[in-house]
């Protein structure tokens, strides 16, 4: 019954027996066949045909929708059963920047775990130094980190992208207008970091030493929170990115930050231990760095 289920599932999903057919490797009349014994068996009807339509009843549109409840609890009983079999979880531990907010990690994740279902992943944000060291004890396969360092023998290193620094800043101060902006020109507006408190100070002197903001510095928790004091007038954030392109409305505005006349650069890189490499960590490897292709 439990594949029939799924089959019905597909049915009601694809609003098709051929495409549903299609996506479960069988023929039509093979799936059409399987869902009037799944009906036989219940003892109801799931699905009212008409020609070559057919519709949900009360009764199926409400089996299907527990269906899909019972089906989830189902697989993950199975994962949660095969783990505790085989003795030990197989997990993924994934580091990534806590002010990073472009879209290819959750990308890549949503990717690799279609393929992966039984692999857990462990999610671990931190700044720079805290990536760093969570690679470096073993707390993290891998990270997503930028390059702040000369590459080391002792890691595989893999640079993902070279992007183009902005600032974020509210729409209403007049700075908002430039077409782009220097370091200098930010030094009487606060400058929006989002750190954990153990690392505020090591941030502070890498974006004043390297990076060049000569102002005050305030910080944030997360990108989120950081965001709203952007939107609030607090302050900008520097940010990474290829795009001006903005989901906020008219709140915010990126603008290009440069040095001189070029556009600061920073590139990003995954970063894992040589003698820690493993068939999921270079399959998680190769599909985020597909995103940045």
């Amino acid at each position: 019954m439990l594949r029939q289920i799924k089959y019905f599932q597909s049915v009601v999903r694809q609003n098709s027996f051929s495409e549903a057919a299609e996506e479960c490797h069988i023929s039509q009349p093979a799936i059409s066949q399987q869902i009037k014994a799944l009906e036989n068996e219940l003892g109801f009807k799931l699905l009212e045909r008409k020609n070559r339509k057919f519709s949900l009843t009360p009764a199926g549109e409400y089996f299907y929708k527990k269906s899909l409840i019972l089906i989830a609890d189902y697989e993950q009983i199975c994962i949660e059963a095969e783990k505790i079999a085989k003795g030990s979880e197989m997990v993924l531990k994934f580091g990534y920047l806590r002010s990073y907010g472009g879209y290819e990690i959750y990308s890549a994740l949503e990717d690799f775990l279609e393929k992966y279902p039984k692999i857990s992943v462990q999610l671990l944000s931190g700044t720079h130094e805290e990536l760093f060291a969570l690679v470096r004890n073993g707390e993290a396969d891998l990270v997503f980190n930028d390059q702040r360092r000369i590459f080391s023998d002792e890691y595989v290193n893999i640079v993902l992208t070279t992007d183009s620094m902005y600032v974020e800043i509210s729409s209403r101060n007049a700075m908002s207008c430039l077409c782009s902006v220097t370091a200098d020109e930010l030094k009487n507006i606060p400058c929006i970091l989002v750190s954990s408190k153990e690392q505020r100070e090591i941030e502070r002197e890498y974006y004043q030493t390297v990076i060049g903001f000569k102002g005050d510095f305030i910080y944030a928790e997360n990108l989120e929170e950081a965001r709203l004091l952007v939107i609030s007038g607090s302050g900008f954030m520097p940010v990474e990115g290829n795009s001006r392109r903005l989901n906020f409305g008219t709140s915010i505005c990126r603008i290009p930050l440069y040095r001189k006349d070029e556009q600061i650069k920073r590139s990003y890189c995954l970063f894992w231990k040589k003698d820690n490499s493993g068939y999921y960590i270079e399959e998680f490897a190769d599909i985020l760095k597909s995103k940045f292709e």
